[in-house]
């Protein structure tokens, strides 16, 4: 065969990656169908309370903020596929203790939380260890082609999951499907298992043992100093908090201000999950066709004019539903693409010693925005009005836009080969 067509096949012929993405492929199915089944065995089965509810999902949020910039510290100091390992193999003993329990008699809400606050504790681990192995796992200029296919079963999962997990719980109880998702990481560290990639641990940091606080922040001066990293940071933190003030209204404004059925809201999301899954295939020849920063930049546009979109869906009740798809579709499919070659710059010029702080520092900027995006949102729902406050979020979101529109990004044509040297020291 020619190296002509072995490049085209690019990772398809890549062992180590084929077997991180099999098992993640299967894990992400598996963990969609928990998102749904969990809830619904707490209501089916323990008559969970709306509070009880709220309190359910906020306590996997909780170790985020309590540890994120730990875990990003230490996942630098040692090997990154064993702690993925063990966070799989730590899920699937917790989430497996559901339906036994169901079987005993013994399930309680309190087993619930405590559920929920150490898988998402364990989360923390395994995606500051999932983001900074890819590097070690493929070459740089691979980068996007190994994202994007990640990305891609993330998407199938997003589309597939909500109807696996309703189907699962209708033949087995939500017990039943709650144990399909702790098999699935069983497969998952099966994957892991057989990888071959042997990662390269810094000795001199672990004799000299640096302070934590130090580590940590090292890690906080790279994203605020470094010209890249901080404006991927900072427009991934601008989009989600605007993202977020429209999600906490989103459902409200389709059944009331546009008059669509909970069934139509389904449908909405799940077509959404199509937008996700065609940016992640269409992305690598975007990115060929018009260069590294400008796909960046396209996607995070298309998507903040697609919630604009979305916020001007009006007339006939058809009309408006159709307006309402393509928007959210749209927005799936340019957040992929910004978030594929955002996550990809940043895997390539940051080196590999910090890639697990720097993850970490950056997922929290943009990811802690989100509850203070939705508590606004529920406020500003209330003071101006649904319409108004979803035209709120779109206008909003193309802050991030131009927050990348003045970097350094909108000038990058190809995504970089090497580590900048100049990310250790923010310059």
């Amino acid at each position: 065969m020619s190296e002509k067509v072995l490049a085209q096949m690019g990772l398809w012929r890549h062992r180590d990656f084929l077997l991180l993405w099999g098992g993640q492929t299967v894990s992400q199915l598996g963990s969609q169908v928990t998102q749904w089944a969990l809830p619904l065995t707490a209501v089916l089965l323990l008559n969970a309370t709306t509070e009880q509810m709220g309190l359910l999902v906020a306590v996997r949020s909780v170790p985020y903020l309590l540890i994120g910039l730990f875990a990003g510290v230490w996942v630098d100091r040692v090997r990154r596929r064993p702690v993925m390992i063990a966070a799989d193999i730590g899920r699937a003993v917790l989430l497996g203790s559901i339906p036994l329990a169901a079987w005993l008699g013994w399930l309680s809400m309190t087993q619930f939380y405590v559920i929920g606050f150490l898988t998402g504790t364990l989360s923390i681990f395994f995606d500051a260890a999932y983001q900074s192995f890819l590097p070690s796992l493929v070459s740089r200029d691979q980068l996007v082609e190994g994202n994007s296919k990640l990305e891609a079963s993330a998407a199938v999962a997003s589309v597939a999951g909500p109807g696996m997990a309703g189907g699962l719980v209708q033949l087995l109880t939500g017990p039943g499907a709650i144990l399909i998702d702790a098999l699935s990481f069983v497969v998952s560290v099966l994957s892991l298992a057989f990888i071959r990639v042997q990662e390269r641990v810094h000795i001199s940091e672990k004799l000299q043992r640096p302070q934590m606080r130090r580590e940590i922040s090292e890690g906080l001066q790279i994203v605020l100093r470094q010209p890249v990293v901080r404006a991927l940071a900072g427009a991934s933190g601008l989009f989600n908090f605007f993202d977020s003030l429209l999600m906490a209204v989103y459902v409200l404004y389709l059944m009331r201000t546009i008059g669509v059925t909970p069934v139509v809201v389904g449908v909405v999301f799940a077509l959404g999950g199509v937008g996700s899954l065609l940016g992640a295939v269409l992305t690598q020849w975007v990115t060929r066709a018009v260069g590294f920063g400008r796909a960046l930049l396209g996607g995070v546009l298309l998507a903040s004019v697609a919630e604009l979109v979305i916020a001007l869906a009006n007339g006939p009740l058809l009309i408006a539903t159709l307006v309402v798809i393509i928007g959210e579709a749209s927005v799936q499919a340019g957040a992929v693409v910004y978030r594929i070659n955002g996550k990809s710059l940043r895997q390539a010029i940051v080196p590999d010693r910090l890639q697990g702080r720097v993850s970490a520092t950056t997922n929290i900027i943009s990811l802690g925005a989100v509850p203070l995006g939705a508590l606004l949102g529920g406020l500003l729902g209330d003071w101006f009005g649904l319409r108004l406050t979803v035209l709120i979020a779109g206008a909003g979101t193309l802050l991030a836009f131009l927050w990348v529109l003045a970097s350094p990004v909108r000038q990058l044509h190809e995504q970089p080969t090497e580590p900048d040297d100049g990310v250790e020291m923010g310059e």
